[in-house]
């Protein structure tokens, strides 16, 4: 079962792709003083994840003025994200969770996505600047997008 709200975030440090190279990102160094958005993603360059990805980016500005930062995870690598990002314009940065290790830590992951083993689950989770996961939204159903208005009343 995934993190309940309540739940202490498992922190992590994941690499992204920029244009400057390779960068990590660690979800501790919001805590203290931004809310964080985590939406696990099942594969980049699929329709769901790309429409799910868009929506986001367009409304980045929204979830920055609720003092939040959004990071979308896959277990693809930096170099795919990157990719997929372009060619998408997506503008939400694109952690890669290559290693499996924060999905399993999130209790996010298929063992078995249409023989796919090790796919990340489509989930939400908003943690607080104390490092609490104030939301936790899980689906079986990868077609399903996350509730966006319950991600933004969970920021409030």
């Amino acid at each position: 079962m995934a993190l309940a709200t309540g739940t202490s975030a498992p922190d992590f440090t994941l690499k992204t792709k920029t244009a400057d190279g390779l960068a990590d990102i660690t979800l501790s160094a919001n805590f203290g003083s931004k809310k964080t958005v985590l939406l696990f993603f099942p594969l980049a360059f699929t329709s769901v994840c790309t429409d799910e990805l868009c929506t986001m980016s367009s409304a980045l500005e929204e979830y920055a003025a609720l003092d939040a930062v959004v990071y979308g995870l896959s277990v693809d690598s930096p170099f795919a994200q990157e990719a997929f990002a372009k060619a998408n314009a997506i503008t939400v940065p694109l952690l890669s969770d290559f290693n499996k290790e924060v999905a399993a830590a999130y209790d996010v992951l298929y063992e078995d996505l249409l023989g796919f083993k090790g796919v990340s689950k489509r989930a939400a989770f908003v943690i607080d600047t104390d490092g609490k996961v104030a939301y936790s939204w899980v689906t079986e159903d990868p077609h399903n997008l996350p509730p966006f208005d319950e991600v933004k009343a969970a920021l409030s």
